[in-house]
């Protein structure tokens, strides 16, 4: 039975196949769902222009507003379901940021969805729920996006 099912998520349809059963989880075990999102810092490529500090704050201002209003969209979601829920906004690596929050909030369950990239595509963008399996204090369920 799973009390604390925490639920990574990038607010892309990958996740929201994952974000539905996580729900369904927490809902079944009756117990809390932690959603995270992780943010990538702002950083400035150089080349064609320079980017005042002012801009970069007004960036980092911005994707921080918009990733705390989708957070709240899927915390409204959970609880209209009849599930205990938080979230979490962090900042940093993704994969490091979800099995760190996953250790100090004693998650007993990591549910996350996955892009399914192969190839090309996942030796440059990665797998985040590669890293997190490997890495991760507790069990993971990965869910393929439709």
């Amino acid at each position: 039975m799973s009390r604390r099912v925490l639920h990574p998520t990038d607010f892309s349809t990958a996740s929201a196949a994952a974000f539905a059963k996580a729900v369904e989880m927490a809902k079944a075990g009756r117990g809390e769902l932690l959603l995270v999102h992780v943010m990538n810092p702002v950083i400035p490529v150089p080349g064609d222009g320079y980017i005042s500090p002012k801009v970069y704050d007004e960036i980092a201002a911005s994707t921080k507003a918009w990733g705390q209003k989708q957070l709240a969209k899927r915390l409204a979601k959970a609880k209209a379901a009849g599930v205990r829920a938080r979230g979490f906004l962090l900042e940093g690596v993704p994969h490091e940021q979800i099995v760190r929050i996953a250790k100090s909030r004693r998650a007993d369950l990591v549910v996350m969805g996955t892009h399914g990239r192969s190839g090309l595509a996942k030796l440059f963008l990665g797998s985040v729920a590669g890293r997190v399996v490997a890495a991760s204090p507790c069990p993971v369920l990965t869910v393929r996006g439709r």
